[in-house]
């Protein structure tokens, strides 16, 4: 389902949140290090840079993803197939991130729990997640999906749950014995080239919705898609700009 190569098109827009993520992490030395959603492993191996005692494991239930991260490996960087709601350490773990995945496990913030009861004493949990489910981008393919001409096949394809707010990221980890730093940020990305919105969602949002069309199909929704998104995001000379709010979470574990 997953595409590498697309998703990495808009890579410094999607990288950017997780190094400012991760710079809000305080371990010095970790000696395990779990990247939780770790997509092909361009991201992860920063973390193998950061810490160049720390043992990293990457964790994503993509094959295509970790078959284009397979390239990263080394004696200190790891990946394995599992779903995040499935996964379970062999030890304790003193760094657990994961940007920009939880999004896609329902009543994530269930998980949180069971994240800082694996990790060490004073150990970090830094977390990322999209906010923008109610943008005009996700509205309009919500829209589209649950048109006469899609709803028998895409009616809920489109669908999101809502995203925790920041206070509700201290709320549960605070009530774990975490000293907790959240926050938000809207990033006012400036995109280039011809449908860029469609193009990004594509990367993304759409991966669904494109699990359940045919080729044809898929041209046939993208057509329609992407005139929407042109009068919701029309474009600029110097670009179009997509506004992308994200939520950040950043946890140590008590001692």
């Amino acid at each position: 389902m997953w595409d590498p190569e697309l998703y990495g098109r808009f890579a410094d827009q999607r990288n950017r949140p997780f190094h400012e993520l991760v710079a809000r992490i305080g371990a010095t030395a970790p000696a395990n290090v779990v990247d939780l959603g770790c997509g092909d492993g361009a991201l992860t191996a920063t973390l193998a840079e950061r810490w160049p005692s720390a043992s990293v494991l990457g964790v994503d239930s993509s094959e295509e993803m970790l078959a284009s991260a397979a390239s990263r490996k080394s004696d200190r960087l790891s990946f394995v197939l599992e779903r995040i709601e499935g996964w379970r350490p062999s030890g304790p773990i003193d760094v657990l991130v994961s940007n920009a995945a939880l999004q896609w496990v329902p009543r994530h913030l269930s998980l949180l729990a069971r994240f800082v009861s694996a990790l060490a004493p004073r150990g970090w949990l830094a977390v990322q997640v999209p906010g923008n489910f109610e943008a005009p981008s996700h509205m309009t393919l919500r829209t589209l999906c649950n048109s006469a001409r899609w709803s028998d096949r895409l009616g809920t394809a489109g669908r999101w749950p809502s995203t925790p707010t920041p206070s509700d990221y201290i709320g549960t980890l605070a009530e774990l014995g975490c000293a907790v730093d959240a926050w938000e940020t809207t990033y006012a990305q400036v995109l280039q080239g011809v449908d860029p919105v469609l193009t990004w969602m594509r990367g993304t949002a759409l991966r669904p919705v494109y699990a359940r069309l045919s080729a044809e199909e898929t041209a046939d929704f993208d057509a329609e898609l992407g005139a929407m998104l042109r009068e919701a995001y029309p474009p600029q000379p110097y670009g179009t700009v997509l506004p992308f709010r994200r939520i950040f979470a950043v946890a140590q574990a008590p001692a």
